[in-house]
């Protein structure tokens, strides 16, 4: 379930932001002009779409009703046909079919096909190993692992809003495993609220549990971890008189915050190889190909990005290495944003771990 951040739906200037940590990080980094710009961008956005994406900033939605609401619409554009082929594909198929002068859009996620070879003279790559570059920089990856998470989703009977006094109040009697739901992630639809939020786990915790599994199996094999968050849902029903629906939904993932160094293929055409694929045609990362960010932020990121490049890929009489040039410093700024409110994000979450415990909250305060 995902839900998608209000900016993307933004009408005015007040409202590019998704909080007051990022408000200060746009004004900082985007000119006037560009903020300006991406509004245009949305006000050009068609009818249909737009109101898709006004409903998926609402309320919770599963990703796999995003992809096929999209699907559908593009499916229905006769005026726009796509022809679709589905299947496996590698980087080396993908560069076998380029032709001088196409244009390759990768959006193929985290671990992108084409990422790390848009990075010349970095040595071969094989597709088999590009599967492995979250757990280690790649070619044309940079990475900083924030930490690693248990992302617990469950729905409760009863409203239920959660604020930083609320997260505090309710964890300080765990002394370790805290669990943090998110403002942004907690949807009441009229009789249930949807919870989700993230507990903070060690490396060892990490390596001994499965990538998925429910309360039950987390109070038979971490009884640790499960008494913290069963201490946090026994202080919900007994202010708000609810139970819980269901079993908890666990998932636990490495907190990774990346990018790629390069966004397009402009360091291949500067070789000057025509001959080459990557440097006789353009190659754009879309979405978590270019940049992905933990704490719920990158399918929102993604369709920002997608946003801006559709806009740019529209100007057909502009070169395209100042395409390439506009496209890189915009995917740039978005990190620098997401960067950030990640990294801000990660400390307050850790001061707020500390609170009561002062030798251990001063270890995490940096003054000047």
């Amino acid at each position: 379930m995902v839900q998608l951040a209000s900016y993307l739906v933004a009408d005015s200037v007040a409202d590019y932001s998704t909080d007051r940590i990022d408000e200060e990080s746009v004004f900082a980094i985007f000119d006037p002009r560009e903020i300006d710009e991406g509004l245009a961008i949305r006000q050009s956005i068609p009818s249909d779409l737009m109101a898709l994406l006004r409903g998926w900033t609402q309320g919770f939605v599963p990703l796999n009703t995003i992809e096929r609401s999209l699907s559908d619409l593009i499916d229905a554009r006769e005026s726009h046909p796509v022809q679709r082929a589905s299947g496996a594909i590698t980087a080396q198929d993908a560069m076998a079919m380029l032709e001088p002068g196409d244009m390759l859009i990768d959006c193929t996620g985290t671990r992108s096909v084409f990422r790390d070879h848009l990075m010349p003279n970095a040595g071969a790559v094989d597709d088999p190993s590009s599967f492995a570059f979250l757990t280690a920089d790649g070619p044309n990856t940079l990475k900083i692992r924030l930490e690693y998470a248990l992302v617990i989703t469950f729905l409760y009977g009863q409203r239920y809003d959660c604020n930083e006094q609320c997260k505090y109040q309710k964890n300080i009697d765990n002394p370790q495993y805290k669990f943090i739901p998110a403002v942004n992630r907690t949807c009441y639809d009229g009789s249930i609220s949807h919870v989700t939020g993230i507990v903070t786990i060690s490396a060892e915790d990490y390596e001994g549990m499965p990538s998925r599994f429910d309360g039950t199996w987390l109070r038979s094999n971490f009884p640790h971890v499960a008494e913290s968050m069963d201490r946090f849902i026994a202080k919900v029903k007994d202010e708000t008189n609810g139970e819980i629906v269901g079993d908890l939904e666990i998932v636990r993932i490495p907190l990774d915050l990346y990018r790629a160094r390069n966004a397009t293929s402009r360091e291949w055409r500067k070789t000057g190889t025509g001959d080459l694929p990557l440097a006789r045609s353009a190659v754009f990362l879309a979405g978590d190909s270019a940049m992905g960010s933990p704490y719920f932020q990158s399918i929102s990121l993604g369709f920002e990005c997608a946003m801006f490049l559709a806009r740019l890929l529209g100007h057909r009489d502009v070169p395209l290495a100042d395409l390439f040039d506009r496209y890189e410093l915009y995917i740039y700024k978005q990190w620098l944003r997401v960067y950030n409110r990640s990294k801000m994000i990660k400390h307050n979450k850790d001061l707020l771990g500390c609170v009561g415990d002062t030798d251990a909250l001063l270890e995490k305060l940096h003054i000047y």
